[in-house]
């Protein structure tokens, strides 16, 4: 009996074949590169994931930015606001005065003491009666104007 063969013809001729396939495929590769695609599955997750939380973030961080700028128009306002305060306390603590409170009545509603007698100097730029147009005179106090009005009024 012969010694066998580690092969049989079929073997040796499906490894030949199979031989000559990877060099013909190797040709083809090498005429043609491979392109490979960039975007791997994992860098299309990738993306897919960022994208969302780009797109999951952007309400609330628009909020946040809005809100902090209302706080920020609030504490403005509520500073304002102390700062009114405070001048109404001084300007309250100065009413409080009664020598405060008769110069300002003197200035501003032309009030005179009892046994003063009471002026009203023209100026140069003021109307005459006959050139007064009807709508109350400038020289005259404002609670004659007033009255004048509620006259008038009344008698409509």
């Amino acid at each position: 009996m012969p010694p066998k063969e580690r092969f049989s013809t079929t073997t040796r001729l499906r490894l030949l074949g199979e031989q000559a396939a990877v060099r013909v495929s190797e040709r083809v590769y090498r005429a043609r590169p491979v392109r490979r695609s960039r975007l791997t599955g994992r860098a299309a997750v990738l993306a897919l994931v960022v994208c969302s939380l780009i797109v999951a973030l952007a309400y609330p961080m628009r909020q946040y930015v809005s809100q902090r700028a209302e706080i920020a128009d609030q504490r403005r306002e509520k500073e304002r606001a102390a700062a009114r305060v405070e001048k109404l306390r001084d300007e309250k603590a100065r009413w409080q005065d009664d020598e405060y409170a008769r110069r300002e009545a003197r200035l501003r509603l032309h009030y005179v003491a009892p046994g003063e007698t009471g002026y009203t100097v023209r100026g140069p730029s003021a109307k005459s009666d006959r050139d007064r147009d009807g709508d109350g005179a400038p020289d005259r106090p404002w609670y004659d104007n007033l009255m004048d009005g509620v006259d008038t009024a009344d008698g409509d």
